[in-house]
């Protein structure tokens, strides 16, 4: 336990005949001579004294309401030994009591994070049921099942929608036609998704132009395939979350407004939903590949004052 030595009241200069002067306030014997003084460490010269009082506020700051916290000597290292005095049975219960509540508070916090938590994805993993499958359906589904079955399995439908919303599938599928761009020209009804010219194929086979991508000409260091996307765009958690939790309501949807005619509830959502997916995923290719082109395609002009004025003077 750290401690202060409370010794006694020391008046006068030190053994050594120095002045006593207080590391803290910096006050000396003569400041104020009823001061008691304390040597609570190993240091010796200019840090070996300090008033009592003094050191007591220092500690208070350092102990920060914890009575028990082991204060040591900034300078040497050396602990204070602290001595505290009684303060009866009952007082020590209530004080013992109040420890264990601090320390075992961060765990049960914890607990009850993690528990809403996970009630939450259960209730969720619920709704999601009766919203796929059907009322009636989906109670008769839940009721017929084990309870360890859906403690486990209705919190997994939520945890599964969203890692399958992380694998970014879209991003694959333009990165593998984008490698094969050079044989965009078979097939037509590529183009609107790799608006590729042949002048960007020439270019990736190397031409005899004696432009850019010339086969006698080396090629740039660290210059990157044309037509292949440098970076992806950085993973959003709340996007990703978002459209995670909502699939199964855009599911759906879709299904009721296109696929009316299948029957079956679960059946109709999960088509709505792959139609889905393959069409945002097909709108975010094209959308990516248009960026790639702009990106590709722009021009870093002459700081002129014809160019100044034309583009930098614009509001």
């Amino acid at each position: 336990m750290d401690s202060i030595v409370t010794s006694d009241v020391v008046s006068g200069p030190s053994m050594e005949g120095d002045d006593r002067y207080c590391w803290v306030c910096f006050a000396t014997d003569e400041d104020d001579k009823l001061a008691p003084w304390v040597q609570p460490c190993n240091c010796r010269g200019a840090t070996k004294w300090v008033h009592q009082t003094c050191l007591q506020r220092w500690v208070d700051e350092k102990q920060k309401g914890n009575t028990f916290r082991r204060v040591s000597c900034p300078q040497c290292q050396s602990e204070y030994i602290i001595v505290l005095p009684s303060m009866g049975s009952l007082a020590n219960v209530l004080e013992g009591i109040d420890t264990f509540i601090k320390r075992i508070s961060p765990f049960l916090t914890a607990g009850v994070i993690v528990g809403s938590i996970y009630w939450t994805a259960v209730t969720y993993g619920a709704v999601t049921i009766l919203q796929t499958v059907g009322y009636n359906e989906g109670l008769a589904l839940m009721e017929r099942a084990e309870p360890v079955v859906l403690l486990i399995g209705l919190p997994a439908i939520s945890i599964g929608l969203i890692l399958g919303r992380m694998i970014r599938w879209e991003e694959f599928v333009l990165k593998f036609l984008q490698t094969k761009s050079f044989k965009v020209r078979k097939f037509p009804m590529l183009s609107l998704l790799l608006p590729i010219s042949n002048a960007d194929d020439d270019r990736l086979l190397g031409g005899s132009s004696g432009r850019p991508g010339d086969a006698n000409e080396p090629p740039m260091p660290n210059a990157a395939p044309q037509g292949v996307i440098i970076a992806s765009d950085p993973l959003s958690a709340t996007r990703v979350l978002c459209g995670a939790l909502l699939l199964p309501t855009i599911s759906s949807i879709v299904g009721r407004l296109f696929f009316d005619s299948i029957r079956n509830n679960f059946q109709r959502a999960l088509v709505g939903g792959f139609v889905f997916i393959v069409v945002k995923g097909a709108l975010k290719i094209y959308f990516k590949q248009k960026q790639f082109n702009r990106k590709k395609q722009r021009r870093i002009l002459d700081y002129t004052p014809e160019n100044i004025r034309k583009y930098c003077t614009k509001e």
